[in-house]
């Protein structure tokens, strides 16, 4: 969970690399396609460590005695129970964390670069930094799940992120100066600082719900269906509900003309999750199933 984040971070510095080192005009040209042509390598390297990793045990042994599903698409979808779950899974835990997670580090970019006005060198370096404080919380709330549970840790991420991103956008545009009048002409010099700060807070809540996500998911459906039961949640919640932040974000602001407009969407769904997960779903820290 740590590296989604930290490769955010490295991707950020490859780019500022890239702009210093080709220009900006040949960067804008061209040279934005040298991080794409990069990331071939991680693909490859990335190819190589999954193809020498191992079941885990419980499936190991699920499969020696026989026990395996020979058919999870169906095992997942066709059983009430596990369609249930599934359902659950997605509307209570993760399309809540998939929002949380992009707005907390991508809308934010965008936001500083195309709302407040912020150069693109100056937005990076302050996302990034964020991002390097935030990075280690993923451990602390990832260790703090195993204690008091991931649901806990989960709910209170949503909730405090829906009620705390308002303020928090305010703060920003106070922060880099926002001239409301003429965003062109900023009424001051971004206060770095601050707006670090106020990235730093936003990565907190992604720490909150992301990094207690892959446990809560595992411990949450049977050993015999787990990858293929949690993969449709996380995916979609993350793909489709996280994926579609910004562009939806930009469409509001667009339309109503308002700057904060664009939070209105994260906002809805983290309450969703928060609500739904925290009536619906139970706290399974600790368990693993092999069957239902």
């Amino acid at each position: 969970q740590t590296t989604a984040t930290l490769g955010l971070f490295i991707s950020l510095g490859v780019i500022l690399a890239t702009r210093f080192s080709v220009g900006e005009d040949a960067f804008k040209e061209w040279g934005w396609r040298i991080p794409f042509l990069l990331s071939t390598v991680l693909v490859v390297f990335s190819y190589f460590i999954r193809a020498k990793l191992h079941e885990s045990p419980v499936f190991q042994e699920l499969k020696a005695s026989g026990k395996a599903s020979t058919s999870p698409l169906r095992d997942s979808f066709m059983n009430p129970e596990n369609r249930k779950l599934v359902i659950l899974s997605l509307i209570g835990a993760t399309m809540g964390q998939g929002v949380v997670w992009y707005t907390g580090q991508f809308y934010a970019l965008y936001y500083l670069q195309t709302v407040l006005k912020v150069n693109f060198v100056t937005a990076n370096y302050i996302v990034a930094g964020g991002l390097l404080l935030g990075t280690p919380f993923f451990i602390l709330f990832g260790a703090l799940s195993d204690k008091i549970g991931r649901k806990k840790i989960m709910m209170a991420g949503c909730l405090i992120a829906a009620l705390s991103y308002i303020p928090i956008y305010k703060a920003m545009a106070i922060a880099a100066g926002y001239n409301a009048e003429n965003p062109a002409m900023p009424l001051s010099e971004p206060n770095m600082l601050v707006l670090v700060l106020l990235i730093f807070i936003q990565v907190l809540f992604v720490t909150m719900v992301y990094g207690p996500i892959a446990a809560f998911l595992v411990e949450l459906f049977p050993t015999k269906i787990r990858y293929t039961s949690m993969s449709l949640p996380y995916h979609i919640g993350n793909g489709v509900f996280g994926g579609l932040v910004p562009l939806i974000g930009t469409y509001f602001v667009d339309k109503t003309g308002d700057m904060y407009a664009g939070l209105y969407y994260p906002i809805a769904i983290a309450l969703i999750t928060f609500v739904v997960g925290s009536i619906f779903i139970k706290e399974n820290k600790g368990t693993i199933s092999m069957t239902q």
